[in-house]
């Protein structure tokens, strides 16, 4: 047997040989994973987010791992995406809101932080990166620079100029601007990011097959305006959004903004929350297309096998929630909690994790990933990597708490058409139910074991109040009763305490230590299986 055994690999090394005519040209296998990346735009988790993305559970789910305590530290897009590149608290990234003073995509981001994110990192490390999509709210505006500015660390560049939208955008392709229409076939942009990405991956393969690749696609939807493709126009019609919890309840015991909402709401609102609940679902059928358009490209250049993917959300959503209709940007755990599923080389199949992961944690896993999963990433990076959470068997030792932080943001003058509405508030719509405003500011600490005995959360309001709000998750999940009056003192000034030390940490203070004592089986696992993928190249490339 060993004889014949070396017979086989001598005789797959003559071939793999006979392939190149130039003697000098050296051969080369791909061993490196490739990485995709999937972000989707305001998908909850808590309001079924997740329930029409039958490709994702079939695709991704049952063959990958669900976080089950995923959670953003900033409930809003720019800040939250700007976390999510970086691996940084809003804190150390500077951008708070989503408007150019608030440095969304602004000259500061573009000189600083952007120089900084994932993607610079597997750049570095010889990956060929593309980016499609949405970006941050403000890129390529004219105080951002315009469509020309390309961030740094992408190969190739199909960015979405300002907010989501469906049709009638226009596109910074590698710095060029192109005008889209509102043409369903050419111009409906989830689709146009799945068929542009898919081309990628096909084109990648063939003309830099030894190369892995970083895609990063990001979606619109389900982000307002909400605009169906034509053949998910009608469904779910009949549906309404999810009631119970803390849909419609009176926020008396929260800080001023909930008590400034209509309890219970208008007719109007409700109508427009359920409507937008519906549209929402609808505009996630594309993404679930997009899924399985993207893992069909994967399986037919024989990279699948060779793939993490993962799938996000930059934040959740509210729709009724202490009585406000919709929007995002509270601490409540409709707005922070978000999905987070993993697949690829090593990642535990069909299985749940439960250990408490942050979005700042995706640039770090994704720079391990690139740079071989030994645990490294930049130091300036305030998350951990994933990878020793990969595999089910591994328990490593985990943090327990994070951070939730935000900046509100605000308008100088009343919100028109509002008589009753103050200078400072914004998002107040429908209704005139005010969403947002500057001293809408607060940090908060969230605690939680593994085991699901202890969750607490703890807040505090930058504003005239100085406002406090504390929360057990334990035995009220839906955060209906403020217990900062009756909570143990002792407990309040410990998390107090906390929440000074996480509102000021960066880089390696940010992270509980231990994180990465067990890679060893793991990383065996990894190594195997990456065996395996090499072997199959070998017979392929033998077979030319």
């Amino acid at each position: 047997m060993q004889v014949m055994g070396k017979l086989i690999v001598f005789a797959l090394l003559c071939a793999l040989c006979s392939v190149f005519s130039e003697p000098s040209q050296k051969v080369r296998f791909k061993t490196s994973p490739n990485i995709v990346f999937i972000l989707t735009d305001d998908q909850d988790e808590i309001l079924g987010g997740m329930t029409p993305m039958e490709n994702v559970r079939k695709l991704l789910q049952e063959q990958g791992t669900t976080f089950s305590n995923m959670f953003t530290p900033t409930p809003i897009c720019c800040p939250s995406r700007a976390s999510i590149l970086t691996g940084q608290y809003s804190h150390n990234h500077d951008t708070v809101n989503n408007s150019i003073s608030g440095n969304c995509s602004s000259p500061y981001w573009q000189n600083t932080a952007e120089q900084k994110t994932f993607a610079v990192s597997a750049q570095a490390a010889g990956y060929k990166t593309y980016f499609a999509g949405k970006y941050l709210n403000q890129y390529g505006t004219t105080n951002a620079g315009g469509p020309e500015h390309v961030p740094p660390g992408w190969n190739e560049w199909f960015g979405l100029v300002g907010n989501s939208k469906y049709y009638n955008y226009t596109i910074s392709d590698n710095g060029k601007a192109v005008k889209h229409g509102d043409t369903y076939s050419t111009d409906y942009l989830t689709d146009l990011l799945a068929n542009k990405s898919s081309e990628f991956i096909h084109s990648h393969m063939s003309t830099s097959f030894l190369d892995p690749f970083l895609v990063m696609i990001s979606t619109p939807a389900p982000h307002s305006p909400w605009d169906s493709a034509p053949q998910f126009s009608q469904r779910y019609l009949n549906l309404s959004a999810p009631r119970g919890g803390s849909y419609n309840a009176n926020g008396k015991d929260k800080h001023w903004l909930l008590r400034q909402a209509t309890n219970p709401m208008v007719d109007h609102s409700v109508k427009y929350l359920d409507n937008a609940f519906r549209k929402r679902w609808q505009t996630l059928l594309s993404v679930d297309d997009l899924v399985k358009k993207v893992m069909s490209a994967l399986s037919d250049s024989g990279e699948l096998d060779n793939t993490y993917i993962i799938y996000s959300s930059d934040n959740g959503y509210h729709l009724g929630q202490f009585s406000l209709p919709i929007d995002k940007r509270q601490l409540y755990e409709t707005d922070v909690r978000i999905p987070l599923v993993i697949r690829g080389p090593g990642v535990s199949k069909n299985v749940t994790r439960h250990e408490l992961v942050t979005s700042i944690d995706i640039g770090p896993t994704i720079v391990d990933i690139s740079t071989g999963g030994t645990g490294n990433f930049p130091p300036t990076m305030d998350g951990v990597s994933l990878m020793p959470l990969f595999n089910v068997t591994d328990k490593p030792k985990w943090r327990t708490d994070f951070l939730v932080e935000y900046q509100g943001e605000g308008s100088p003058l009343p919100p028109p058409n509002c008589p009753h509405g103050s200078a400072g508030e914004s998002q107040c719509f429908p209704d005139c139910v005010c969403e947002d405003a500057y001293n809408n500011t607060y940090s908060c600490v969230r605690t939680m074991d593994l085991d699901g005995k202890v969750d607490i959360m703890y807040c505090e309001f930058t504003d005239t109040e100085t406002f406090v709000e504390v929360y057990n998750h334990t035995v009220d999940p839906h955060q209906l009763k403020n217990i900062r009056n009756t909570i143990n003192p002792q407990v309040l000034v410990k998390m107090n305490q906390r929440l000074i030390t996480l509102g000021a940490c960066t880089g390696k203070t940010c992270r509980a230590p231990g994180s990465y004592q067990t890679y060893a089986s793991r990383w065996m696992q990894w190594a195997l299986e990456s065996l395996n993928y090499l072997t199959n190249q070998l017979f392929l490339i033998a077979s030319i």
